[in-house]
Parts: structure tokens; sequence; C-alpha cells
């Protein structure tokens, strides 16, 4: 029996812990300063209130001054903070971490030197950790179509687990595999990691089509943008596979699970796609951040932000041409300028011809 403490107590923290939970495994949820709530509830009633679930018996919650109880002696150490928080998670994990611990990470997202040079966030937390630290635990991380409150009610959910060492990722992903919960393994760790930031990107163009037809007042069934939508999922795929070779990840990385499997799925619905929908139906993206969804974590958007402002740095140093990523440097001009809704068709696929 493996002892697996996760940092975060959010809705996918949570759903990790029914497999692993399931396999025989202690999973102990630390919640953060944000979680109080949520550990409380779970020490009262055993519910998780996001997730509307009771969780596992057997897996324990701790609040965030009783983390180094939780850290001590567990084998497998995961972070479940969201991207925005990453840093803090950074400082705690320099305090928390002990030697021969295998780090499997859940929070997808980049962050970007000023000269454009992106780091995928598992780069960042071990840059927090420190060197010394960071190179005497192992690296891993979840990747893939993976909607929590499906994963939690058991749902068939295929996952890739990528790293650096194929031994850990082996032994990780039997602790986790179920007839339910099914894991693949791949030591592509930079493409992975890679695939899950920028698929955020794509998953706020995806709410354009809806949004235009509620500009038109065209809500009936009848009426759809399916021609619309999959011209921009293609070009989205086009730009994340060059995203994956660009940071040094293998191409075909960006046809799988981590891939345009999380894209796809993340394109379906939620946060992101909301607020590409009131872009759509006309809505100044200032608006929606400001008015419409204050307040909400819009990963989607923080990805496009840091993503997008690299590539001219980057296009300056000769790394890209102009002509790269038309569609990610578009949605740029929209969270950062306001850019309205005037999709750049003709730059896509190489350029109309």
């Amino acid at each position: 029996m493996a002892k697996i403490v996760m940092l975060g107590s959010g809705i996918m923290a949570t759903a990790l812990s029914f497999p692993s939970s399931e396999n025989g495994h202690e999973v102990r949820l630390v919640g953060t300063h944000l979680d109080r709530d949520i550990i409380d509830s779970i020490k009262a009633k055993g519910i998780h209130p996001d997730l509307g679930l009771k969780v596992n018996d057997g897996v324990k919650v701790y609040q965030l001054e009783d983390a180094e109880e939780a850290f001590a002696d567990a084998d497998v150490v995961m972070c479940g903070v969201n991207s925005f928080g990453l840093e803090w998670a950074g400082e705690q994990l320099a305090g928390l971490l002990k030697p021969g611990q295998d780090v499997l990470c859940i929070t997808k997202g980049m962050r970007a030197d000023e000269d454009g040079t992106m780091h995928v966030l598992p780069e960042v937390l071990k840059k927090a950790v420190g060197p010394e630290l960071a190179s005497q635990v192992s690296w891993s991380a979840i990747v893939g179509p993976s909607i929590a409150g499906e994963l939690a009610v058991h749902h068939d959910t295929c996952v890739v687990f990528c790293g650096e060492d194929q031994e850990v990722l082996t032994k990780l992903a039997d602790m986790f595999r179920t007839d339910y919960y099914h894991v693949w393994t791949s030591t592509d760790f930079i493409g992975h990691e890679t695939g899950a930031a920028t698929k955020n990107i794509y998953a706020f163009a995806a709410g354009f089509g809806d949004g235009l037809l509620d500009k038109e007042g065209k809500t009936d069934a009848k009426y759809v943008r399916f021609n619309y939508g999959a011209a921009v999922f293609a070009q989205g795929q086009k730009e994340l596979r060059q995203f994956v070779q660009l940071l040094g990840g293998e191409a075909v990385t960006a046809d799988g699970l981590g891939g345009v499997g999380d894209m796809f799925v993340t394109s379906m619905g939620g946060r992101n796609v909301k607020a590409g929908r009131y872009v759509g139906s006309g809505v100044p993206f200032s608006e929606v951040r400001d008015s419409l969804m204050k307040g909400v974590t819009l990963e989607g958007v923080a990805a496009i932000q840091v993503i997008g402002a690299a590539l001219k740095p980057l296009t300056e140093r000769g790394v890209i041409k102009e002509d790269d990523f038309p569609l990610c440097r578009y949605l740029y001009s929209v969270v950062a300028e306001d850019a309205p809704l005037e999709m750049p068709w003709s730059l896509f696929f190489g350029g109309e011809r």
C-alpha cells in the first residue's frame, strides 16, 4: 500500500482519490488556504461540496496547517493547485517534499520569460523547490481528457502519465489504473505537458460559433455552426502540434490523448468556452472579464495571455515565423486588446490560396 498526498482538494484532486483509494492506497487530501470549507465539509459529512459526492472511506483530509503531518511519510506527492497558485504551491512544496518521493502534477499551464522562452509548469515547480531537492525526487504528470465529475462517478476515462523515468511511471500507473480509469505512460514529458497547456487556448475559441448564433438570434436547434467550429478546431490542432514541436516534444504526442483528445473534451464546454461564447455574441472581452464572469478562473485565457505574449519576442528572435500560430495571435488580440470577432480565416492552414 502506498501513501499518496495531494496538495489541493479541488474537484480534480478529489476525483483522483477514487481510483487510487479503490486500489487500496492511503490517500490524503491537504486543503489550501482557499479550501477550508471543503475540508470542513469532508470532515463533518464526508461530502465534497463542489463534487456533491461522498469521498471514499479511508481518504484522510487535512487543513493546511497540518500539511507537514500528511507529507511526512508519503510515497507520492501530487500537486492539484490551479495554475494561478503555482508559485505559492512551489513555496509550500519546498518545505514539505522529502528526498525519494515521487511528484505527480495535475496542474496545467505555462510561464514565459521576457524573451518568449516558455516553461511548462513542472519546470516552474522545480525552480521553486530548488535544484538540490528537485534532483532528489522524481517528476511526472497526468494529462489527457479527464472531466473530474465523470471520473468521480466512474465513467471510462483515458489518460497518460508522463514523466522522465519509465520505471516510476509504471509504478504510478499501477497505483491508479482501474477498470474505468485507463492509464497509458510516456516519457515525452515536455510534449504532453505542452499539449495539456496549449489546448486550453483553443477552448476559448470553441465558444465563438454559438456566440455568433446568439448574436443573430438563431437559438433554435436547427441553426448550428458546426462548419465554423470544425475549422477552428482543426487550426487549433495544427497549432497545438507546432507548439509541441517548438518546445522539443514529439509531434505525434499532439495527435493523442495529451493533445487533440484533451483539446476535444475541453472544447465541449466549461468556463473558457462560455467566455468565448460571450465574445462571439459581440461582448468585448474586457467586459466579460470584469463583469459577466468577474472572479471566474479562466485558465484558457491565462494561457492565451502568457503564450500569446511570448509569440512576439519569439518572432523577433527568428525562433518562429510571422505567419506561425495565426489563431493564437488573433486570440491574444481579443483578450489583450479587445479586438472584435473577425476570424483571420485566410491565414489558417498555411494561408488560403
